[in-house]
């Protein structure tokens, strides 16, 4: 299954950016710009697409901190590494279910538009725990609610048909017993905003 999943987001690369209005970019600011990011730090943005984040971030972390894209999709990631060519960005063609970073790497991750395709939400939020610095935050982002994002999935069919965000309390039992804490999640027409705070 999941290697049907990359074959059907590397078909869809080229065209992927077009899915994004503008109004959608200007409600996915307003989200960003509500979270506190602070110029220097090193954040993960996992199953980062064509990277529809980069800008938004980059600019906050400045010269001194760093975007890293993570996408199991290698027409994806190409996609966005041809996208946003910048000093502070990087790209891997990677798993978020298995993480080439050490320990202890970013300061903030986020996964926007990306956690339901995760082959193993589970194994992804441990993975994400280990490479976070203690306190640092995690982000799920959707411009859908959980049931939208459900109803879009199952309207596409296919391979995406079971793609789901858990509900709230399997969430909350994720993200415990991954050693995070905090954790908040708004969840209503238009928007799913999961934050939970790394422990050591």
């Amino acid at each position: 299954m999941h290697d049907k999943h990359q074959q059907f987001f590397d078909e869809l690369a080229e065209e992927w950016d077009l899915r994004f209005t503008a109004e959608d970019l200007e409600r996915l600011q307003r989200v960003v710009d509500k979270i506190s990011i602070d110029s220097g730090m090193d954040i993960l943005d996992l199953g980062c697409g064509t990277g529809i984040l980069f800008d938004m971030l980059r600019r906050r972390v400045g010269k001194d901190g760093s975007v890293t894209g993570v996408d199991f999709s290698i027409e994806m990631a190409l996609k966005a590494h041809r996208n946003f060519p910048f000093p502070n960005v990087n790209v891997v063609d990677a798993d978020a279910i298995m993480l080439p970073f050490a320990d202890d790497t970013f300061d903030m991750a986020f996964a926007f538009a990306a956690f339901p395709h995760f082959s193993d939400q589970q194994r992804a939020v441990s993975e994400t725990h280990r490479v976070l610095r203690p306190k640092a935050r995690f982000y799920i982002l959707h411009l859908q609610s959980s049931k939208e994002v459900s109803e879009i999935h199952h309207r596409e069919g296919g391979v995406l048909e079971h793609d789901v965000i858990p509900s709230h309390d399997d969430l909350r039992a994720m993200f415990n017993s991954q050693k995070f804490s905090d954790v908040k999640i708004e969840d209503h027409p238009g928007l799913f905003l999961l934050s939970a705070v790394n422990n050591a």
